[in-house]
Parts: C-alpha cells; sequence; structure tokens
C-alpha cells in the first residue's frame, strides 16, 4: 500500500504534463494561419461544379474542365508554386455555402453569385465576372415573358439564384427543384418541364448545343457578379485572394480565360466584355 501511495503523485504529475503538452500542441495548431495549414496540407481544396460546363465540368478523357477550374489552378500555383496542387472538390449549388462553413474546402469557385443573402454567410472575393438570370424552353414554344409561365412547370436548381429569385417573386409560378445540373437538363430535354431557368451564360452555351432550345429570356432580374467565397471571417486568405485577383486582372487573365474556355462553347456569339470583369481594372 505505502508502495502504490508513493507512486500516485508521480502519476497525477505524469498526466498534468502530458495534459500541458496535449494542449500546447492543440493551441499551436490552432494559431497556425488558414494559408499556413493549407501550405502544411500541401493543396488548396476549391469547390467547383463537376456538370456545369462551360465553368466546371468533368470532361470525356475524365479530366476537370472550365473557366472556373482554369482560374482555380493558376491560384493554385501562385499560392503553392504549382497549378496541379489543388484539390478539386465537387458540390452542387445547395451546398456551397455549408462546404466553406464545415471547413471541407478552402475556397469556393463553383459560378458563385454574389448576393445579400450570402454576404451574411461567407466572405466574397473580388468579382470575376457578370451574370444575369435567363430562361431556355422548346422552339414550338418559348418562353419570352415571365407571364407566359403562369400555369407551366419550371425547372431550377436547388439553391440556385433562379431558385431564390421564383420563390420570392413569383411564388405561383410551379417550380421543379432538382440537386444537380445534370438532371436539371435532362428534365428539360425529357419534357417534364415546360422552361428551365438558370444563369444566362450558361445557358446561352447549353442552347449553342443542343438544337431545337432558345434562350426566350435572355435576362432576368438585373445583372449580378460572380465571385470566389471563402469561409465568414477568413481575412488572410480573403486578403490574398484579393491581391492575387487584382495582380491577374492587370495581365487581363479573365480574358486568356475566356478564349481558353468559353469561346469554344460560345464561338463569335458573345462580346466577352459582355461576360467578364478583370478584377480591379
Amino acid at each position: 500500500m505505502k508502495k502504490f501511495s508513493k507512486f500516485v503523485p508521480l502519476a497525477i504529475a505524469l498526466v498534468l504534463i502530458v495534459g500541458a503538452l496535449t494542449a500546447c500542441v492543440s493551441q499551436s495548431s490552432n494559431t497556425k494561419s488558414s494559408i499556413d495549414r493549407i501550405k502544411e496540407y500541401g493543396k488548396v481544396r476549391i469547390g467547383v461544379f463537376s456538370d456545369k460546363p462551360p465553368f466546371g465540368y468533368v470532361d470525356s478523357n475524365g479530366e476537370v474542365q472550365g473557366y472556373d477550374v482554369y482560374l482555380a489552378r493558376r491560384i493554385a500555383k501562385d499560392l503553392l508554386g504549382d497549378e496541379s496542387k489543388v484539390e478539386f472538390v465537387f458540390v452542387e449549388a445547395a451546398n456551397r455555402v455549408e462546404y466553406l462553413q464545415s471547413d471541407k474546402v478552402d475556397i469556393i469557385l463553383a459560378n458563385f453569385t454574389v448576393t445579400d443573402e450570402r454576404k451574411k454567410l461567407v466572405d466574397f472575393a473580388l468579382p470575376y465576372m457578370k451574370v444575369s438570370l435567363g430562361v431556355v424552353s422548346p422552339n414550338d414554344n418559348v418562353i419570352t415573358d415571365v407571364s407566359q409561365l403562369k400555369g407551366k412547370k419550371l425547372i431550377v436548381n436547388k439553391g440556385t439564384t433562379a431558385d431564390i429569385f421564383f420563390t420570392k417573386n413569383y411564388p405561383d409560378i410551379e417550380l421543379l427543384k432538382y440537386d444537380q445540373n445534370t438532371e436539371a437538363f435532362q428534365a428539360l430535354l425529357d419534357g417534364r418541364g415546360d422552361a428551365l431557368a438558370h444563369d444566362n451564360t450558361m445557358l446561352f452555351a447549353w442552347a449553342r448545343e443542343h438544337e431545337g432550345y432558345t434562350v426566350g429570356i435572355t435576362s432576368l432580374g438585373g445583372q449580378d457578379t460572380i465571385a470566389p467565397a471563402v469561409k465568414k471571417g477568413n481575412t488572410e486568405l480573403l486578403n490574398w485572394l484579393n491581391e492575387e485577383l487584382e495582380k491577374l486582372g492587370e495581365e487581363n487573365f479573365m480574358h486568356k480565360n475566356f478564349e481558353e474556355t468559353l469561346r469554344p462553347f460560345y464561338g463569335d456569339s458573345i462580346n466577352p466584355d459582355d461576360i467578364v470583369i478583370e478584377p480591379g481594372t
């Protein structure tokens, strides 16, 4: 019993020492900057779409491509010295905010439209693209005005600006909501809905590839902007992103991006200046 009692103070001391060391390690980890953590991981995790050409999609060779992807690779190059040091995380429109809040990604580049409501949840960097809502429909019944949607079914993606806009402003219009872009556009092709509302920049490209469909409403609800987003309060990464975007704007990077990734989809039907923003210029 005496021998045991001699070891008790020693055991308690060891527990206290281990606890203190663990707390120090934990505190040290928590005080690392967001950029230091990215560099330690070795890759920057960027959320993009996998099914929204020409902005984020997987091509026939299984490679991730698109306007947002092109920008993501440049961010990785300037942050980590190698454009391949990007980990693409596929997101849906409805989970972009949640993926930032739960630290599943460092940056969202999934064609993220800036809105006042979203500003309360995430921090947006400088915009790099202009966008408006549009509506595409079959040529045999082209929708050219919102009033023509009365009594019809309109297809939207959950959590998009199209979903938010029509839910708020036209509650009497029946909405068919889908998680994925592929599901939404297939529903239009199958005739499950009469029209589909989405970003006009995407609809122009889709209609050009699908004969028999027209973007009858080319602009709805005013013009918005697309911007990268980071977790709310991540000031360090936000500041780095803004400096990066300003530098890219000075070298006309977004117009180069347009020529590489969007021109093959749009041809000469779109003027780059109508949708491209060179940040900070």
